[in-house]
Formats: structure tokens, sequence, C-alpha cells
């Protein structure tokens, strides 16, 4: 009888620890909780005496406007129709015990507001070590300009030339119908999207001094030029691409930006934090 008593206690001690981990594997990470589906200012109303935050996407009165989107489960994924899913882990606890809360982030390099290096669509620039680690951080900080692209089209070379981009212009970020279908707070992933087309990309090489190129969905280039447009953007290695920007709200014209990627030495991709300052 104790020996089946002890079995017994093992078994719904097992049972439990296995509920626990199923709880915490479809749980939320704490820093989930009350966070909108869209992009606004929004801050815990609590009782008196508690702590309070605020989440902002506009700071300093709106002269600094965050144009990155933030990391959530349901944010689109390359060719995913569920989104990027569970991709931050309390693996220690205060509330377990744990001198500290420490999180794990995996994701991949190129999800959400994110860069392309050269070495994305170069093998020979990949072995060669062109990484995010490698890029200007000049060409990624300084005046951009916001432009509207027309909303029924992709940027081929007529949309690039209806744009009248002037000379000198260093940095350009493209707002398309990809903002206003809000696709970037959908789940799933939407091939429909717009993109550069190769010619569009040849005719912002040819006849622009472009060096930034900025957009509003996961991808530089339209699904149905993907690679093609990549690799005129990125065959000098004079050009960086920026996507994912979370644009909606931001009125076109000059402002300063500034991005800045991750440091990820041997990664052709990276997280970026992107703002916009009014001058």
């Amino acid at each position: 009888m104790a020996r089946i008593a002890g079995k017994s206690y093992i078994f719904f001690f097992l049972l439990h620890m296995l509920s626990l981990a199923v709880h915490c594997a479809s749980s939320a990470h704490p820093a989930y909780d009350g966070v909108p589906s869209f992009g606004v200012a929004v801050s815990t109303a609590g009782r008196e005496g508690e702590l309070v935050f605020e989440r902002r996407e506009e700071y300093d009165g709106g002269r600094i406007i965050d144009i990155s989107h933030y990391y959530r489960e349901d944010m689109p994924a390359w060719e995913s129709a569920d989104g990027v899913g569970q991709f931050l882990r309390l693996l220690q606890s205060m509330d377990n015990g744990s001198l500290a809360n420490n999180s794990e982030m995996m994701l991949p390099a190129h999800t959400g507001t994110h860069v392309d290096a050269p070495g994305h669509v170069f093998q020979h620039y990949f072995e060669a070590g062109f990484d995010v680690d490698t890029l200007d951080l000049e060409v990624l900080n300084g005046p951009a300009l916001l432009v509207d692209v027309p909303r029924d089209m992709n940027i081929t070379a007529e949309a690039m030339e209806s744009l009248h981009i002037p000379r000198g212009v260093l940095r350009v970020l493209f707002r398309t119908l990809n903002t206003d279908k809000e696709l970037m707070w959908k789940k799933e992933f939407d091939t429909s999207y717009v993109g550069f087309m190769k010619d569009g990309a040849q005719w912002l090489v040819d006849n622009t001094d472009i060096k930034l190129v900025g957009i509003d969905y996961l991808s530089i280039a339209a699904y149905d030029d993907l690679i093609p447009s990549h690799l005129v953007l990125l065959k000098n290695r004079d050009i960086i691409i920026v996507e994912g920007l979370k644009l909606e709200h931001v009125k076109p014209g000059i402002y300063d930006l500034h991005c800045l990627p991750l440091r990820l030495r041997g990664a052709e991709g990276s997280p970026i934090r992107c703002i916009l300052i009014k001058s």
C-alpha cells in the first residue's frame, strides 16, 4: 500500500508540474498584458498609490515620432498565416523566487521593423562579412523625406518618376497602400502588399541619389519581383533597406531620421529602432 501511495503521489506531482508547464507555455509574457492592438499612446488606469506606466508613439510634445512596430505575438511573419507567435519567455521570475526577472527572446532577424544587409541576397557578400554590423551609421541617420506612393500601383519606374524626388535627397521613406490596409497590424502574411518592382528599383538607382530606402511592410520588393528588386538595390552595397516601418499618423515631409540596428555580427538582417524628429 505504501508503494502504491508513493506512486500515486509521484503521479499527481508530475500531473501538477505538467499543468504548470502547459500554463506557462500557453500564457503570454507579462509584458504583453494591456498592450494595445493599434499604435496609440496608452496608459494604465490604476488605483491610488498604484504604479502606472504609459506606452507612447510620440515624445516631446509630438516632436519625436517612433516609426518602429513593437513586437507582438500576432504581428505578421514572412509567408505565415499564424504570425510571429510566442517569441518572449520569462525564464527566471522573481514571483517564483529568482533574484531577478530574466527573459529569453527568439525570433527571425527579418521580423517587424528591420534592416537588410547586402548578404541577405548575395552569397559572396554574406561570406565576405557584409553583415548588419558593417552598415554605415551615417546613412542610417540624417535628413529623410517621407512620400506617399500612388495607391493604385506597385513602385514601378512610372511611380518613381511621378514622385519627382529631387537630386541630393539621400533617404526616402515610401508610404504605400500597405499603411492604408494596416497590413503590419494583421497576423496573416499578405502577398498583395505593395513594394518595388525591378524597373522601379533600377530607376531609383539610375536617377536618384537615394542611399536609404524605407517601406511600410516586411519587404521592400513586391512579392512578384522579390529577389530581382533586392538584387538591384543591394548590388553595389551603397543602399540600405529598412522594412516594416510604422508610418500611419505621420505627415509627408522632411524629418531627421534615426535608425539603429543591433550589432549582430554575421547576421544579414536585424531588428531596428527608427524614429523621426521634426525640425
